[in-house]
């Protein structure tokens, strides 16, 4: 018999509405208040990261407040990106009253040399962030685009779309931009206080 890959068995889980409760996660008689706040949405990259501050609040529709997209040229090296990741996260902290950030996991990859690199980048927006002491949390790809478009497997234009539509926003967004909005998304739709 074949094994599944990890993918395989995530999609499956999320098809089937997330299936049991996972240790350390709270069931649904333990779910407290929905989120409130200002989320720093980040879509990680070495040299493409996206970035969104999305307020949410459960009786209103979610508001896009910034957006940027981080491009940096191969020419800069990997430490100088970095750098640029870490100080583009402490520019929206600085100006946003952040009160939570979330951040989309790295994506499956075969490439050793490839998974460390998003793995740095990812390790560079949460360093900025956990140095001031703001709650970090990740969601697997497929959960983000689950949860917002209601496909596991949707495009990036279909994620824009959607997005766009649940945010009430004009904005002309990169792709980078609407994933990051998307997993502040996410994470407005799953967090829950805990009680």
């Amino acid at each position: 018999m074949a094994r599944k890959s990890t993918r395989k068995l995530w999609a499956e889980h999320i098809a089937k509405g997330g299936g049991q409760t996972i240790k350390g996660q709270q069931s649904p008689a333990q779910l407290g208040a929905r989120f409130k706040g200002l989320i720093l949405g980040i879509d990680p990259s070495l040299r493409g990261s996206g970035f969104a501050v999305l307020k949410y609040d459960p009786a209103t529709q979610p508001k896009v407040l910034e957006t940027a997209t981080l491009k940096l040229k191969p020419a800069i090296s990997m430490f100088e990106c970095l750098g640029a990741i870490g100080n583009q996260v402490e520019d929206f902290i600085n100006q946003h009253k952040i009160d939570h950030v979330a951040l989309e996991q790295t994506i499956y990859v075969q490439n050793f040399q490839t998974a460390q690199i998003l793995g740095a980048a990812r390790g560079a927006a949460i360093a900025a962030a956990a140095m001031r002491g703001l709650p970090v949390f990740e969601y697997a790809p497929l959960r983000v685009k689950q949860s917002v478009v209601g496909a596991g497997r949707a495009s990036k234009e279909q994620v824009a779309r959607t997005v766009l539509s649940l945010t009430g926003s004009d904005m002309e967004l990169r792709f980078d931009e609407s994933d990051a909005i998307a997993v502040a998304l996410c994470h407005a739709f799953s967090w829950r206080a805990k009680v």
